[in-house]
């Protein structure tokens, strides 16, 4: 009995403190917008803004996961399953791009939900299945551009990786503005 009273404090309190995470981030960042208010809304102001660091955050992450976690070296994975073993060998700009997607799957759904497209009235899971439908559409992209430009062409991942992820962010915005979050009763 104590054990769920504390796990149900522990997620209410964690449930205010992320709300008032969202405001603060939300402050700072209507506080850079009066110089864009225009040239751009408020939510696409949010959105570059939520996305832009969301996406500084994935760069960062992929540049010390694909140097110092990964090593430039290739990633063997074995899974045994009963009396089958599965056996893959992963480059290492993949695996990193792996290791990378999930946090900042969650981090970007986060910022969207709770700063960008707060007057969605779309249920919470509906939103997270979409955004991932539209995430995974990205990763595609992202996954065979890798190939291409880093094997295929010769190029550095890091660079690639820049140059994909930017044709990316305008398929994302009207994916997320139209599909994901969207407002079905103006």
């Amino acid at each position: 009995m104590c054990i769920s009273i504390f796990f149900c404090n522990f997620a209410v309190e964690l449930c205010h403190l992320m709300k008032r995470l969202a405001q603060i981030v939300t402050k700072i960042i209507d506080f850079f917008y009066h110089p864009f208010e225009k040239w751009m809304s408020r939510q696409l102001f949010h959105y570059a803004a939520c996305g832009g660091g969301n996406l500084v955050l994935d760069w960062f992450l992929y540049f010390i996961t694909y140097n110092f976690v990964v090593g430039h070296e290739n990633v063997n994975m074995t899974l045994d399953i009963g009396r089958w073993t599965l056996e893959q060998v992963i480059t290492p700009h993949i695996a990193a791009l792996c290791i990378v997607f999930p946090i900042t799957l969650l981090t970007g759904f986060w910022l969207q939900k709770n700063v960008t497209f707060t007057h969605s009235d779309v249920k919470r899971g509906i939103q997270l299945w979409r955004y991932i439908v539209i995430v995974m559409l990205n990763l595609a992209v992202n996954y065979y551009g890798l190939k291409v430009c880093v094997e295929i062409m010769g190029w550095y991942p890091t660079p690639s990786k820049v140059l994909i992820t930017l044709f990316t962010v305008a398929v994302s915005y009207a994916g997320q503005k139209y599909y994901t979050f969207r407002i079905n009763n103006p």
